[in-house]
């Protein structure tokens, strides 16, 4: 049981950073999700202390987030030495489940996920938040339709663990910016390449720069563009723009926003000039 509370099921989601379990909230009596963060073991006592408090500052803060396209975050607690992030409990499959298991979308639908999670990213900048870890496995697509946007406040985790541009071999270098794995921190634009990224996966089924290795992705992302889309249709050339190397010749939001809606209604997009 956790902060007395929540009672954990069963494990619904493995990955890298933790366990995502089905729990029961024993207080109001409901279904949620529930966000274990995994920490290396070997961590300093006084490193982990400040992981746990830098994590609980961003969580907290998405938790005052309300959108439709951003996971609800019901609680944040730190128990057993570790993060624990409570959340809206939602029916469906993330976007790398969805097209590894079926196939990749079709252009429009791409689009409208875009619209959605771009959405979301637009709400968070606005309060101070930036994701830093946008990707297939972090978006979600309900059996309703909506595209939610998973795991904010997760990725401050994966920047403090490890000191260094290294330390971006935790999680998924293909969709991660080139400047974040040059050492930087990132802001908004940072975001934006790795929705780029991820709807590029969306509609070609592999990212922008694939590679065999985390290592060999890393040098692709920083060394090469990006793999000219195939099957994108009239998304590809606004992939290919979010998907600049460097921050400033990415376009805007609203830009890429009025884009994405043209695309999601099967309307010819004006591209957007960064």
């Amino acid at each position: 049981m956790l902060a007395g509370r929540y009672r954990l099921l069963n494990p619904l989601a493995e990955g890298g950073m933790g366990t995502v379990w089905l729990a029961a909230d024993e207080t109001l009596g409901r279904d949620v999700a529930v966000k274990e963060v995994r920490l290396p073991p070997d961590l300093d006592p006084v490193r982990r202390q400040e992981i746990c408090a830098a994590a609980l500052r961003e969580a907290n803060l998405a938790a005052r987030l309300k959108h439709p396209s951003i996971v609800t975050v019901h609680d944040v607690i730190v128990e057993q030495e570790r993060p624990w992030l409570v959340m809206e409990l939602l029916s469906g499959a993330s976007l790398e489940q969805t097209v590894r298991e079926r196939q990749p979308l079709p252009v429009r639908q791409a689009a409208r996920v875009g619209v959605g999670i771009l959405s979301a990213l637009v709400a968070a900048h606005a309060a101070g938040v930036v994701h830093r870890d946008v990707k297939p496995g972090n978006v979600f697509l309900t059996r309703s339709g909506r595209a939610v946007l998973t795991d904010f406040g997760i990725a401050v985790v994966e920047d403090e663990t490890v000191d260094g541009p290294t330390s971006r071999l935790v999680g998924s270098p293909n969709y991660i910016a080139p400047e974040r794995l040059r050492g930087e921190r990132g802001g908004p634009a940072s975001d934006l390449w790795s929705l780029g990224a991820t709807l590029y996966f969306a509609v070609e089924g592999l990212p922008p720069h694939p590679a065999e290795t985390p290592i060999a992705a890393i040098s692709r992302v920083l060394t090469e563009p990006a793999r000219p889309p195939e099957r994108a249709g009239a998304l590809g050339p606004l992939l290919m723009l979010m998907l600049a190397p460097w921050p400033g010749a990415r376009p805007s939001f609203d830009a890429v926003a009025q884009a994405l809606q043209e695309l999601a209604l099967g309307r010819p997009a004006v591209l957007p000039l960064p």
